[in-house]
């Protein structure tokens, strides 16, 4: 199953991705004259396991046939599958290559920061190219989406029965603010550069999450190709040690570090300019993608 949050006529919705449409669930239930559907992906995660099954029943009753609620994706603004997650936890230094080709040593423990989800925009939305830097560097990941909050820590082999599904994610960074200090928040956080989507995939539908394909390319020409199985740190790895500190809710996001292949350490560097198209392909989710343009 594939949902997606999306703006049509300025009116925030969301739906499944079915085929190549798009089947918009509020509208679906109403024809149906079921209750009224869950208001966002967000609430549709935190009601559980019990509000996935009504979407299944609904869409198997369609048979198909979905009228009124059928959306065409090419005139919607997609927006990030979960619009406004709880929280963002960001894994840095995951892959040891990137590690290698950044300088620096694996950690034995995870290095995480935070972003925030006011950066959060969704595929095909406009990148902007700061004014205060031209060092704007991309990064493909694979993101977790917490589909079962729980107070206090999560043993890992329970960690994968929190997980509601996963998404493509761009961690785009503004290096000279990354690295002005030890700390990565200003750089992490830069205006419009967390994109999120295009899909949220549910766990069922993506059963190995260890053992998928990331791609990055910029206009078209591939910058990075990993597979999350040379992953350091493992889903269960990282549900574990994050709740060990922080409860975890439904919705929560975590990014798992990006593989090598960034701009920042190529020979020259590379960055990311005005005009540029990058694309974060995840195997199994499909393709974000985002244009860059002048901040104006």
């Amino acid at each position: 199953m594939k949902l997606t949050s999306y703006k049509s006529q300025g009116l925030a919705s969301y739906g499944l991705w079915q085929d190549a449409a798009i089947v918009d669930l509020p509208a679906l239930y109403a024809m149906q004259g079921r209750a009224a559907a869950p208001a966002s992906v967000l609430d549709l995660i935190e009601r559980g396991q019990a509000a996935l099954e009504e979407v299944r029943n609904a869409i198997t009753a369609a048979a198909g046939t979905f009228g009124a609620a059928h959306r065409d994706p090419a005139a919607l603004e997609l927006l990030p599958p979960v619009t406004r997650p709880p929280k963002v936890f960001c894994i840095g230094r995951n892959y040891a290559e990137h590690a290698k080709e950044a300088g620096f040593e694996m950690s034995p423990i995870p290095i995480m920061f935070n972003r925030y989800t006011a950066t959060l925009i969704g595929h095909g939305a406009q990148v902007l190219f700061p004014k205060v830097s031209e060092q704007l560097d991309w990064e493909g990941e694979l993101a977790v989406v917490i589909g079962k909050g729980h107070r206090g820590q999560i043993a890992r082999e329970a960690a994968m029965d929190h997980v509601f599904g996963y998404t493509a994610f761009n961690d785009i960074t503004v290096r000279d603010y990354q690295f002005r200090t030890t700390q990565y928040l200003a750089g992490k956080n830069f205006r419009t550069s967390g994109p999120l989507g295009p899909v949220l995939v549910t766990k069922d539908a993506l059963p190995d999450p260890h053992g998928v394909q990331i791609r990055t390319r910029v206009n078209g020409v591939e910058m990075q190709n990993a597979n999350t199985s040379t992953m350091h740190f493992d889903i269960p790895f990282i549900i574990n040690h994050l709740s060990e500190f922080i409860d975890l809710e439904a919705g929560d996001v975590i990014a798992m570090g990006t593989p090598a292949g960034v701009g920042f350490k190529r020979k020259p560097p590379l960055f990311l300019k005005p005009g540029d198209v990058v694309e974060v392909e995840v195997e199994g989710i499909g393709i974000l993608s985002n244009p860059v343009v002048a901040d104006a």
